[in-house]
């Protein structure tokens, strides 16, 4: 899933954007609430996670998610910020966060608070993806087939979990790169056929199929 994090104190921005990155997060990384608006406009994020004061103002992190609501986009937004008043955190989710979570924190909790976030927007039925003899936890993110443990790397895992989210849905190699991948990625290579082939490899040649010209999705029910 890709994540755009905006938070101008650079420790905990790096910080941040490593462990999300080992938890196999696409993350992209801004300062300024005026930088956020324009990645917002170029790329398709699954959440945001947002400082409220900014170099932009106070509320600068209010503000962006108001934004984001008045312009129609509807993806999670989990505020990070040192006011623990009450009226702050009301201020907060009356802007349109989702979430609030109050510095300092565990890295392991912004995770934690990312992922009930995802499930809840993507509204997944079950803790798992079943088809045939392939599994994939949702939760821990483990795939199996047959009961047998897949082993796959974070992109691949990406890849998979996008295919899988949309049974049946086309996804360009530009979409996949926009969602799987960072703003640092180069679209211009063929990395994503090379990651489809290793999934094929490791799943079963049924679990991604390609669509001549278009590109490639997960079988339909």
């Amino acid at each position: 899933m890709r994540i755009l994090l905006l938070e101008d104190e650079t420790d905990i921005r790096q910080t941040l954007a490593a462990s999300l990155r080992e938890a196999q997060f696409a993350v992209d990384e801004v300062g300024r609430a005026s930088e956020a608006r324009n990645m917002a406009e170029m790329y398709p994020y699954d959440a945001f996670v947002v400082d409220v004061r900014l170099p932009d103002g106070p509320s600068a992190g209010y503000e962006f998610v108001r934004w984001l609501r008045e312009h129609g986009m509807h993806t999670p937004a989990l505020l990070l910020t040192a006011r623990d008043a009450v009226e702050d955190r009301i201020a907060g989710l009356d802007a349109g966060a989702d979430d609030y979570l109050v510095k300092p924190f565990h890295v392991g909790e912004v995770h934690a608070r990312l992922r009930a976030l995802l499930r809840r927007v993507r509204v997944m039925p079950t803790s798992a993806f079943v088809h045939g003899e392939l599994r994939v936890d949702w939760t821990t993110r483990i795939v199996s087939v047959a009961g047998r443990p897949a082993n796959l790397t974070a992109k691949e895992y990406g890849i998979l979990e996008l295919l899988v989210s949309h049974p049946g849905r086309i996804f360009t190699r530009e979409e996949i790169t926009d969602r799987v991948w960072d703003e640092n990625f180069s679209a211009a290579t063929n990395i994503v056929d090379v990651y489809v082939k290793n999934l094929r490899k490791k799943l079963g040649d049924w679990t991604v199929e390609t669509v001549r010209g278009l590109g490639y999705r997960f079988p339909p029910p």
